[in-house]
Protein backbone atom coordinates (compact mmCIF):
# COMPACT_ATOMS: atom_id res chain seq x y z
CA UNK A 1 0.00 0.00 0.00
CA UNK A 2 2.94 2.34 0.67
CA UNK A 3 4.19 1.84 -2.89
CA UNK A 4 0.73 2.55 -4.27
CA UNK A 5 0.55 5.76 -2.21
CA UNK A 6 3.94 6.85 -3.58
CA UNK A 7 2.86 6.04 -7.15
CA UNK A 8 -0.36 8.01 -6.68
CA UNK A 9 1.61 10.97 -5.31
CA UNK A 10 3.89 10.90 -8.35
CA UNK A 11 1.03 10.76 -10.88
CA UNK A 12 0.85 14.55 -11.22
CA UNK A 13 4.65 14.93 -11.40
CA UNK A 14 4.96 17.29 -8.40
CA UNK A 15 8.32 19.02 -7.85
CA UNK A 16 8.16 18.28 -4.09
CA UNK A 17 6.86 15.19 -2.30
CA UNK A 18 5.69 15.49 1.31
CA UNK A 19 5.56 12.15 3.12
CA UNK A 20 4.36 11.33 6.61
CA UNK A 21 5.90 8.10 7.93
CA UNK A 22 6.37 6.54 4.46
CA UNK A 23 7.76 3.35 6.05
CA UNK A 24 5.38 3.15 9.00
CA UNK A 25 4.09 -0.34 9.81
CA UNK A 26 6.40 -2.09 7.34
CA UNK A 27 8.68 -5.02 7.98
CA UNK A 28 12.40 -4.35 7.58
CA UNK A 29 12.62 -5.68 4.00
CA UNK A 30 9.62 -3.67 2.79
CA UNK A 31 11.02 -0.61 4.59
CA UNK A 32 14.30 -1.00 2.73
CA UNK A 33 12.47 -1.44 -0.59
CA UNK A 34 10.39 1.71 -0.06
CA UNK A 35 13.47 3.73 0.94
CA UNK A 36 15.22 2.55 -2.23
CA UNK A 37 12.24 3.76 -4.28
CA UNK A 38 12.33 7.09 -2.46
CA UNK A 39 16.08 7.42 -3.10
CA UNK A 40 15.56 6.65 -6.81
CA UNK A 41 12.83 9.29 -7.01
CA UNK A 42 15.10 11.80 -5.28
CA UNK A 43 17.90 10.99 -7.74
CA UNK A 44 15.64 12.14 -10.59
CA UNK A 45 15.69 15.64 -9.12
CA UNK A 46 12.61 15.56 -6.91
CA UNK A 47 12.70 17.21 -3.50
CA UNK A 48 11.38 14.85 -0.85
CA UNK A 49 10.43 15.86 2.67
CA UNK A 50 9.32 13.21 5.10
CA UNK A 51 8.48 12.84 8.75
CA UNK A 52 9.69 9.80 10.64
CA UNK A 53 10.31 8.60 14.16
CA UNK A 54 12.92 6.13 12.93
CA UNK A 55 16.57 6.99 13.54
CA UNK A 56 17.58 4.46 10.85
CA UNK A 57 15.39 6.17 8.26
CA UNK A 58 16.34 9.70 9.29
CA UNK A 59 20.04 8.82 9.00
CA UNK A 60 19.51 8.51 5.23
CA UNK A 61 18.41 12.14 4.86
CA UNK A 62 20.65 14.78 3.29
CA UNK A 63 19.27 17.45 5.61
CA UNK A 64 17.72 16.69 8.96
CA UNK A 65 15.56 18.78 11.25
CA UNK A 66 14.44 17.50 14.60
CA UNK A 67 11.56 18.70 16.71
CA UNK A 68 12.25 18.16 20.37
CA UNK A 69 10.06 19.45 23.19
CA UNK A 70 8.11 21.52 20.67
CA UNK A 71 11.20 23.29 19.32
CA UNK A 72 12.83 22.95 15.92
CA UNK A 73 16.47 21.84 16.15
CA UNK A 74 18.66 21.92 13.05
Amino acid sequence: MQRVAIARALANDPPILLMDEPTGNLDSQAEQDVMEHIANIHNTGKTIMFVTHSKDISSQAELLFEIRDGRLCA
